[in-house]
């Protein structure tokens, strides 16, 4: 790869970035001031290295994915973050009232916006607490208040209207049996021992015990549900961009971006290393015709992901851009913080 073929790779990448559509010899003559048969000649040789490819649409060339690794390896160059981009995010930080997770989450619904690609903030997850107790409190006769406490502080109330027939008494020795029961489990999974260990025990000293298990039942799920290390921003996004016109594939991606444990397993980034990482393609383990760009951080001792989903003719300059400056943003924080 000479200097002419970096250039005209780049240009093929960025082009295309921009445009959705196959680049052409002919739209880079002026560019490069060559003829169109020396355009075609080193157009070939890219080809033949497996930078770029035909569609088969047109007789124009797109990136490969290894045309992608090449230009994100070789030729990106470094992108400052647009005034407009910045000041939205500047909004976020500005507002010292925020906690830090909340911004980070609130950051990556502004990109998700802003691109149009789905964005994604991976925290801590509910399955880091342990269950520390279940309390009942008897709001009125037909109310009461489910208060789940973990052993990391985390704790969430649910109140439920019962019937004036339940009785209260059931419910709050329930919640005694399920503490004797279960104070240690992973939280996440309390619901499935409920239903295997703790529901034939109730079913034996409860007389409404199906009424009562639903009640602890509901409050569990809803602990995991709200504590979800998984925020995902844009799911319908992404078919924003035309390379998703195909309903088949429309549906296959669909169904991944709503598989939230799957999210989580490609998303999640277990290395130690802080720089950005992008995975295109194949490499996402995602899917084929996406890249995801990724990058931990690390607050209040605590480790998360933010990753951005996109096609592969993603920004990414900007995405990079963006995801630095929330970067250099939440130093400044925890700096002020004393962290």
């Amino acid at each position: 790869m000479d200097e002419r073929r970096n250039n005209l790779l780049k240009e093929i990448v960025e082009t295309y970035i921009k445009t959705a559509k196959p680049v052409g010899s002919k739209a880079l003559c002026s560019k490069f001031d060559c003829s169109s048969a020396t355009i075609r000649n080193e157009m070939a040789v890219l080809e033949d290295l497996g930078y770029i490819e035909k569609n088969h649409i047109s007789s124009g060339r797109i990136p490969s994915e290894s045309g992608y690794r090449y230009y994100v390896e070789h030729l990106m160059e470094a992108e400052k973050i647009t005034g407009s981009d910045m000041l939205k995010l500047q909004q976020i930080f500005a507002n010292n009232e925020l906690e830090l997770s909340d911004a980070i989450t609130k950051c990556m619904e502004i990109i998700s916006d802003i691109t149009n690609y789905t964005s994604i903030v991976l925290g801590k997850s509910s399955a880091d607490n342990m269950l520390l107790q279940v309390n009942v409190i008897a709001l009125s006769a037909n109310q009461v208040v489910a208060i789940v406490c973990t052993d990391k502080g985390n704790v969430e109330n649910k109140v439920f209207t019962v019937s004036e027939t339940t009785n209260i008494a059931e419910i709050i020795k329930t919640s005694e049996i399920i503490n004797k029961m279960l104070v240690g489990t992973p939280i996440n999974e309390v619901s499935e021992r409920l239903e295997i260990e703790v529901k034939p025990i109730i079913k034996k000293q409860i007389r409404q015990y199906e009424t009562i298990y639903n009640i602890f039942y509901d409050a569990f799920n809803d602990f995991v549900s709200n504590n979800s290390s998984v925020h995902i921003n844009g799911r319908t996004k992404i078919f924003e961009q035309p390379e998703y016109n195909d309903v088949a594939e429309l549906k296959r991606l669909a169904n991944k971006l709503e598989d939230v444990k799957f999210i989580e397993k490609v998303a999640k980034d277990n290395e130690d290393e802080n720089e950005i990482k992008i995975y295109i393609g194949e490499e996402s383990e995602f899917d084929p015709n996406v890249t995801i760009i990724r990058k931990k951080y690390h607050i209040n001792g605590e480790d998360g992901t933010i990753a951005v989903i996109g096609p592969k003719r993603m920004d990414y300059q900007r995405i990079v851009s963006l995801l630095e400056y929330i970067d250099e943003k939440l130093d400044s924080r925890k700096e002020q913080n004393g962290e």
